[in-house]
């Protein structure tokens, strides 16, 4: 690991709560693949899964951002551990309903009341917010790293899951994914050394009442003390564009499976997606080792010009025919597009609100790009079965360039208030990038 990303593990307890959270997202990328396979095989029909995946996803979507609201007021521990027990119930009842052939509906039901799971990613951003608070260029670092981390687990997870399934047996994929995130959430909750305090418990804070604040002399910290945090304008603009970059993510993903199945040579679909998520990965390390120095709603436009730009490049391999090699190849390239918008677009996130709404805020975002996979997959579905190969590579592209059109919109609303430098000897990292 380079010397840079290593100071950020100088602080006591974030090695625990990273390795901790990192078990606890990777049963994220298994569960969709797990699911698909078990109903499949076990009752024959990939367009049941499909749906039930997709519920799975809507659900989720709305249950995210409740969660994270619970855990702005009442703190990431005491939210995390019930909602981890509490989502091992439904999991397990899915697995019993498929085992004794319950009705349909019953599977719905059971996959949509998981979406009470924890959003560790949201979290462990947090984490690193609050304790690199004074210092802009660590959490640059951090949020870099993390998305490495995002990357990293989708790039293992539906490898991992695929090989549970078909070697041990379909159960065995969605079964270790439930109990690597229950593992991985409960370890990450026992992290309560770097865990954030709420808003109400910080030195010099006053407690959080359901009346006005005369004592805060900040219009737009009373106006977010209540409410929800997409009343920032900025958010909003946020939500938009993680929509949009959803439905490249899951148009991508489905385009590039029914292309590699019309070549045929489906099996080989895992690792065209891999080289995806590899390209981002390693885009977002290097990224966060340059050091920023234009305000994060500058980079933000530049990272999502980017993304549109490099996704023209799997669109002219896949309508010229250029076969599963330069395919491969232009994926990868198109895939360093990407971390760069995410990891700016969750730094903006960071700045936008109060610590008190982070956890809340950090959820939304993600319920956005939830939406846009969902809704992106659907898409490429319908254009996949009535269209020639490579078409839907229009999909993905035309989703990154609303993405450029709806930041471009609304960037007067991504300013934020420069930070000030952290002092120096202050203990945190004054010059992580170097």
């Amino acid at each position: 690991m380079p010397a840079s990303y290593r100071r950020l593990f100088a602080l006591p307890g974030t090695a625990a709560f990273t390795l901790a959270g990192l078990l606890g997202r990777l049963t994220m990328s298994m569960t969709g693949v797990a699911l698909v396979v078990l109903l499949s095989e076990r009752r024959g029909s990939y367009a049941l899964a499909g749906t039930v995946a997709a519920v799975g996803l809507a659900t989720g979507a709305i249950g995210m951002p409740l969660l994270g609201r619970l855990v702005d007021r009442y703190g990431q521990a005491r939210v995390t551990v019930p909602a981890t027990l509490y989502n091992a119930v439904p999991l397990v009842g899915l697995l019993l309903c498929v085992r004794f052939d319950a009705p349909d509906w019953t599977l719905f039901v059971c996959w949509a009341a998981c979406a009470a799971a924890p959003n560790l990613g949201g979290m462990a951003r947090a984490r690193w917010a609050h304790l690199y608070r004074d210092d802009a260029a660590a959490r640059h670092l951090a949020n870099s790293f993390e998305q490495s981390l995002d990357e990293l687990c989708f790039m293992a997870g539906p490898v991992l899951a695929m090989v549970l399934c078909t070697t041990v047996a379909p159960e065995a994929g969605l079964l270790a994914a439930g109990v690597f995130g229950s593992a991985g959430a409960l370890l990450f909750a026992a992290q309560r050394r770097t865990e954030p305090p709420l808003a109400d418990r910080r030195p010099g804070s006053t407690p959080d009442r359901s009346g006005p604040h005369p004592e805060c002399s900040d219009p737009a910290d009373r106006a977010h003390r209540h409410g929800s945090p997409l009343r920032t304008p900025g958010l909003r603009v946020l939500l938009l564009t993680f929509l949009a970059t959803g439905v490249v993510f899951g148009s991508m993903e489905l385009t590039t499976v029914a292309y590699a199945d019309a070549l045929g040579h489906k099996p080989l679909a895992g690792g065209l997606l891999a080289l995806v998520a590899g390209g981002s990965c390693v885009a977002g390390l290097v990224f966060g080792l340059l050091r920023p120095r234009r305000a994060a709603g500058v980079r933000f436009l530049f990272g999502v010009t980017a993304m549109a730009v490099l996704l023209l490049l799997p669109l002219a391999a896949g309508l010229g025919g250029a076969g599963l090699v330069l395919l491969g190849a232009a994926l990868f390239v198109a895939g360093t597009g990407t971390a760069p918008t995410m990891v700016t677009g969750m730094t903006l996130v960071q700045e936008l609100l109060p610590e008190r709404q982070m956890n809340e805020g950090m959820a939304v975002a993600v319920s956005g790009i939830v939406v846009g996979i969902s809704a992106g997959a659907a898409l490429a579905g319908a254009v996949a079965e009535h269209t020639a190969p490579g078409t839907g590579y229009w999909l993905p592209a035309g989703a990154a360039s609303l993405a450029l059109l709806i930041a471009l919109a609304g960037r007067r609303h991504l300013r934020t208030p420069a930070a000030p430098p952290a002092p120096r000897g202050s203990g945190r990292i004054v010059s992580a990038a170097h």
